[in-house]
């Protein structure tokens, strides 16, 4: 009796494991098919909005031409349609996910080549207006292009581990003063002395923001009392923040 107890026992904890498994692997495959359908969902969304704003960019393309070119002229009426169908092309690129760097360098060229053949002088006016419709093109492809391209570096970013990034990256660089010793070691090593007159922290106050590079490998010291210098972490942090600095 024993020993059927202990194999109905074991039957018991089998298909428990067994159904525990396939439990899993339905989730699992709900979790993928969710997956799916939420990415599809998203690019279709993603589809409605650039076409909602290529169709109001092409909207604008009509006004502003026709409040901005000169006027009267006898070539206004030709100008307009050829500016108009320039824009409108451009317009089209906004539902594109990506834009290549060559593709934006054609259009610029392509429209040169339409400067060219202005017959007047003011034609000037005309084309400053258009020069501005399309640079605002051009800035409005390369900010949607921010949620479409570089997938790889997206997955990177889901990747990244925010407490570790938090308090050995961010946190120690949110003083002011650590940011100063750190920005004074990216050419030269510094004396505890040059970093207080740097500063204007003296003993423990200046000691303590140190510790804090130095617990976090942004700065080393040399040797006991020696000068204290840059690691590669901390230098390469700074050529981030030098590469951020242009968005401010």
């Amino acid at each position: 009796m024993e020993n059927l107890d202990k194999v109905n026992n074991l039957e018991i904890y089998d298909a428990k494991a067994k159904l525990e498994a396939m439990h899993q692997d339905i989730k699992r495959l709900m979790e993928r098919s969710n997956q799916r359908y939420f990415d599809l969902m998203l690019s279709n969304l993603r589809k409605d909005i650039l076409n909602s704003i290529s169709a109001y960019v092409k909207d604008g393309i009509e006004n502003g031409l026709e409040r901005s070119l000169a006027d009267p002229c006898k070539m206004r009426k030709t100008c307009k349609k050829r500016f108009n169908e320039f824009l409108e092309n451009n317009a089209e690129l906004i539902k594109q996910e990506d834009v290549s760097k060559e593709t934006l360098k054609n259009k610029r060229s392509e429209l040169e080549e339409i400067r060219k053949s202005a017959p007047f002088d003011k034609c000037d006016i005309c084309f400053s207006e258009v020069d501005s419709i399309f640079d605002k093109q051009v800035n409005l492809i390369h900010s949607l292009q921010i949620y479409g391209q570089d997938k790889e570096d997206k997955s990177e970013i889901s990747s990244i581990p925010e407490k570790i990034m938090v308090k050995s990256v961010l946190e120690p660089i949110s003083n002011k003063q650590r940011l100063q010793i750190l920005k004074s070691m990216a050419f030269d090593t510094q004396t505890f002395t040059a970093l207080s007159k740097l500063t204007g922290l003296r003993g423990g106050n200046l000691l303590f923001h140190i510790q804090k590079l130095l617990e976090n490998d942004l700065i080393i010291q040399r040797h006991e009392r020696g000068d204290y210098m840059i690691t590669e972490k901390g230098y390469h942090l700074l050529i981030m923040l030098t590469n951020f600095k242009k968005f401010l």
